[in-house]
């Protein structure tokens, strides 16, 4: 673990705070989650868990590129989440359109992110 940047720290910091959030405010959470899905605040906490799981995982030699792996495909379905904030106002909370369309690139920058730690 000696060997590990700062900015895996980071990584580490921002999924573990982020799972955290949906535990402290899954209503938030629970408006931007797709019609599709039943018992929304379910899914909330239990991407919430993942989200602290993984984060807790990359600071674990052995799992951490399987929590790397589980990071890109989380990354990758939250993408959905993005785009149906971009469907209405009341999805999109409120923030304004041009905010929530720069978050879909930055989803693809944390993709990039996380696969830079993976080991071949």
């Amino acid at each position: 673990m000696d060997y590990y940047s700062w900015h895996l720290y980071l990584m580490c910091a921002m999924y573990i705070f982020a799972g955290v959030m949906h535990f402290v405010k899954p209503k938030a959470y629970v408006r931007i989650m797709p019609s599709i899905f039943k018992n929304k605040k379910r899914w909330v906490l239990l991407s919430g868990a993942a989200e602290i799981l993984l984060g807790v995982t990359l600071l674990y030699e052995p799992f951490k590129d399987y929590a790397i792996y589980g990071i890109i495909a989380m990354l990758i379905v939250f993408l959905w989440v993005h785009f149906y904030m971009l469907s209405s106002k009341k999805a999109g909370l409120g923030i304004p359109k041009w905010i929530l369309i720069l978050r879909i690139p930055l989803q693809g920058i944390l993709i990039w992110w996380a696969f830079f730690y993976l080991q071949f």
